[in-house]
């Protein structure tokens, strides 16, 4: 099987909410995905889809996107799809770094994979483990009571699992966990994840004062070894997210004992490849993990439920369904959540059919 050609869209994703706000005044009112199509001699067509969470959250933009792609692109027309380490090492040696840019090119070819498996990607990913997966809610950051609000609110729809943004003010962060803590019951589970947003004093306040409250922290200060340091000073569980984006970080924070728990983003690691590798790593070493992606819409979130549906589930801390959080669908068949759950297709590749009156015409392809 051969690539024949490769074309790129791009789609707007506007938000239910309305804008999506976290740490240090951060916020996306509009998300810009990017969709690729993998085109190939056999007749089987591949999606993938990428949408960094604004150019202020990760080394990482929408634009970027699409301009890396024009570099790596035309080189991998005549290419087998299926063989996917190397594709992977042909992408690297086109475009040094920008994995993001090689993420959707990288799931488009598991879809392709799949379809000519007739398997479903999770069973190529290691296999179906339970009926479905947990799920968390993003709390947009508010005033607490209108966090604690929507906390009780997604609660009523079938969440049980929280990630509550903070890292602003350190008080009013202070009342925001305990505020949503609150509307709880013991067997939910609240993260507070700060993005990065405190300084070391003013994480240090924070988990000083929350010391008595069942909460996770997450990504409190904006360097690994800065998160480290608060780790060290507080019992609660921990969250690494922003730093862990490679194999030597987890190998490394697994050593020094940083964190309970990490945060696998598929465009961070350049696709499902990678974030594979980094899932199986933390399987062995015995983490826990959120599996996700920074953000996106129906392809995005289908290729995160094969990856968290083929994850042991006593490691599989939490996941995410980014398509219910946005106005726009992009595709069919794209999994949808259920009380707070989620299943991968059991149709074979990612199981979605995209909807092209929603992409459009291409704005580039080779």
């Amino acid at each position: 099987m051969k690539i024949t050609g490769i074309s790129v869209y791009q789609v707007d994703l506007p938000l239910h909410e309305g804008n999506y706000k976290w740490s240090e005044g951060k916020s996306v009112d509009v998300f810009d995905s990017t969709v690729v199509q993998v085109d190939t001699d056999a007749g089987i067509t591949g999606f993938g889809e990428v949408c960094p969470l604004g150019p202020v959250y990760l080394p990482a933009y929408a634009r970027g996107v699409r301009t890396g792609l024009e570099e790596i692109a035309p080189a991998l027309v005549g290419d087998d799809p299926t063989q996917l380490q190397v594709i992977n090492r042909k992408m690297d040696y086109l475009l040094k770094g920008h994995p993001y840019v090689k993420s959707a090119v990288d799931v488009a070819c598991w879809d392709i994979t799949g379809q000519a498996a007739e398997m479903p990607v999770c069973h190529l990913l290691g296999g179906r483990y339970g009926e479905d997966f947990v799920l968390y809610r993003a709390i947009s950051q508010q005033p607490p009571h209108e966090m604690a609000e929507n906390v009780a609110g997604y609660r009523n729809e079938g969440y049980r699992r929280f990630q509550l943004k903070v890292g602003g003010d350190p008080n009013e962060d202070i009342e925001r966990i305990r505020a949503a803590r609150d509307v709880l019951q013991p067997d939910d589970k609240l993260v507070a994840d700060a993005n990065t947003g405190w300084l070391m004093h003013e994480a240090a306040r924070v988990v000083n004062a929350v010391e008595d409250v069942d909460v996770y922290i997450e990504q409190p200060c904006a360097t690994y070894e800065q998160c480290l340091a608060i780790r060290q000073r507080t019992p609660l569980p921990f969250v690494l997210d922003e730093v862990i984006d490679s194999i030597d970080m987890i190998l490394r924070a697994s050593a020094e004992r940083a964190m309970d728990v990490v945060n696998i983003k598929i465009s961070k690691f350049g696709g499902l490849t990678r974030a594979k590798q980094a899932r199986d790593l933390c399987v062995s070493l015995g983490i826990a993990m959120t599996l996700e992606d920074s953000w996106g819409g129906d392809i995005v979130t289908a290729a995160i439920s094969h990856l968290a549906h083929s994850t042991p589930t006593e490691l599989l801390f939490t996941s995410t369904d980014f398509n219910s959080y946005v106005t726009t669908s992009l595709a069919e068949g794209a999994p949808q959540r259920v009380d707070g759950r989620m299943s991968a297709s059991t149709e074979p590749g990612l199981g979605i059919r995209p909807r092209t009156d929603v992409l459009g015409d291409p704005v580039w392809k080779c």
